[in-house]
């Protein structure tokens, strides 16, 4: 791994490196690009390598933001977005946290999911770490050989098989890895030389990659069974011997192997997983969120969740964390959250029930006081007109699925319907936001997955909240690495819901809007580390920190993107 040294000050950054002359403009760490001052041109042996004129990082990053943009199409701004990233990462980050609101679609939902499909085609440089069961019985020695920096804090960890909503793609999930520890990096403010991301490539067992003569991944069917368990074991063993003080994010695995990884290494190495912890915080928040615009008590509160994958696991565990902390139990907290998968309303007595739904599972009385048949329990227009939910949320991966007659049955029975389409990209939003509104006369209360404009209605026009997991994954990180924790624990978790819920500023709650603005996803995430941090004091799994240290902790740790000092060792 290389020695780059960073001191951070706020003052200013200094790197320390043996890099020297035109070496350092082929590392995007070290490469300011015209951002080299006269000085440092000299002093650092690149006089002549670059165009006479220098420029500081503000006038470069709206000379490139500009030049990326130009481009309309979103696939080719998030290509020159990577190359950006490939040559001069601090600019690049620069980029992103002075445009967040037209950047964060670009580098993350909805575009980086067609990144990972066209990852092979457009490859141009290596970023992160690519294992395969090629390197089994060597994984740390490759990490240690692999792996740009030696003080990696942060790993973003994939196997690429449930990627967003398009499911398995292979060796491309990278691209999902590189965009969330870029969300990391400008809204926690972790260093990126304290980040890597890992693509656990296993394999893909879509044809199309397989067949396909320009695929870069291992090029076999996916690894199963005990094999892939121990492929895995190996690998949390590596990443825990080569940087001890790692926190890892999974992300995007598929759902028995999310939750089998999740239970396993969670007491390991202090990991969570994005899919089923933050999803489901950021429900919980726009639940609470929704109870405090509309005056109603969260308790009186009747959820369905429409989609019962890893996703809909994470809500519903959320969410009865937060209704059981209003002061539900028993069969009135049971009752509030009713779960339906592809064959209907889940059932304790139903037949091949999946291990992991059983605790999603009505009993069967509870099921038949609906009044409902077999079959309409697999309608959701039957099951919503028998159980008055006041929220809908979906985690369905399934298009339009929240109909006109849907909506407007809940709206009937809920002055302010709560309903959150969550399954992202934009093109497999269970509802369109306008067509919501229009539905409710614009008294229903939406977030979504994905960006989507704002909405006219009602001579007014009406910011869509989105329920985006970038507003806690960076901060329950940021959290558990400042507090040094040895798990990251289901309180921790929840703290950052009801941050995140507590977020919201009176602008939108007069504006209904059940999600905070983009623009202060640094303030958020800042809130939300400090809420995670306190959290793990208070359940014993912090290294030492004292509460009333935990600001300065999180401060101290947050980096913002501007050029250090270079100086060269040796």
């Amino acid at each position: 791994m290389d020695d780059f040294k960073i001191s951070m000050a706020p003052d200013g950054d200094v790197l320390s490196t043996g890099k020297f002359g035109g070496e350092l403009l082929r590392y995007p760490l070290l490469n300011k690009g015209t951002g080299f001052t006269l000085e440092e041109r000299q002093r650092l042996g690149i006089e002549g390598l670059l165009p006479a004129r220098h420029n500081d990082i503000d006038k470069q990053a709206a000379r490139i933001f500009k030049s990326i943009f130009f481009n309309e199409d979103p696939v080719s701004r998030n290509i020159g977005l990577a190359s950006l990233q490939d040559r001069n990462e601090v600019l690049f980050y620069k980029v992103l946290a002075e445009n967040l609101e037209d950047t964060m679609p670009i580098v993350y939902t909805p575009t980086v999911g067609k990144a990972t499909q066209y990852f092979s085609r457009v490859f141009r440089r290596p970023r992160g770490v690519f294992i395969t069961p090629e390197h089994t019985g060597r994984i740390e020695q490759v990490l240690r050989k692999a792996a740009p920096f030696s003080g990696v804090q942060l790993m973003v960890v994939t196997d690429n098989e449930s990627i967003l909503g398009i499911g398995d793609q292979g060796a491309g999930g990278m691209a999902i890895s590189i965009g969330k520890l870029a969300l990391y990096c400008v809204g926690a403010g972790i260093h990126p030389a304290r980040t890597l991301p890992i693509s656990l490539d296993v394999g893909t067992n879509t044809e199309e990659l397989l067949a396909d003569p320009f695929y870069l991944g291992w090029p076999h069917e996916r690894l199963r069974g005990d094999a892939y368990v121990e492929f895995v074991d190996e690998f949390v063993a590596a990443a825990k011997a080569v940087f001890p003080e790692v926190v890892i994010q999974w992300e995007d695995f598929r759902k028995d192997n999310a939750l089998m990884i999740l239970d396993r290494y969670r007491d390991v190495v202090p990991s969570f997983n994005d899919d089923i912890q933050g999803t489901g915080t950021v429900a919980a928040a726009g639940v609470c969120a929704g109870s405090l615009i509309s005056g109603s008590a969260i308790d009186e509160s009747r959820i369905i969740i429409y989609g019962a994958g890893a996703a809909g696991l994470g809500i519903a565990r959320q969410l009865n964390v937060q209704l059981a902390s209003a002061g539900l139990s028993g069969d009135r907290l049971r009752r509030s959250v009713l779960v339906m998968d592809s064959r209907g309303v889940i059932i304790a007595d139903r037949e091949q029930l999946d291990e992991y739904k059983q605790e999603m599972a009505w009993p069967v009385d509870m099921a038949a006081s609906l009044g409902l048949t077999a079959e309409e329990r697999k309608d959701l227009l039957s099951v919503v007109r028998a159980y008055k939910p006041t929220v809908l949320i979906g985690a369905s991966g399934q298009a339009g699925s929240f109909t006109e007659s849907i909506v407007r049955e809940m709206h009937a029975n809920a002055e302010n319907p709560v309903i959150l389409p969550m399954s992202n990209p934009t093109s497999i939003s269970e509802a369109v936001p306008a067509d919501i509104l229009n539905w409710t006369n614009g008294n229903a209360l939406v977030a979504t997955g994905s960006p989507f404009d704002a909405v006219e209605i009602g001579g007014s026009r009406r910011r869509i909240g989105q329920a985006n997991n970038v507003f806690v994954f960076p901060g329950i990180g940021l959290g558990a690495i400042a507090t040094g924790a040895s798990t990251i624990t289901d309180g921790m978790i929840s703290a950052a819901a009801t941050s995140l819920a507590n977020a919201l500023d009176q602008s939108d709650v007069d504006s209904r809007c059940l999600m905070p603005e983009t623009n202060r996803l640094w303030e958020i995430c800042g809130a939300v580390a400090v809420a995670v941090a306190k959290q793990a004091i208070d359940d014993g799994v912090s290294s030492g920190l004292k509460v009333n240290e935990v600001e300065d902790a999180v401060s101290k740790l947050r980096w913002t993107p501007r050029y250090p000092e270079i100086v060269v060792k040796g």
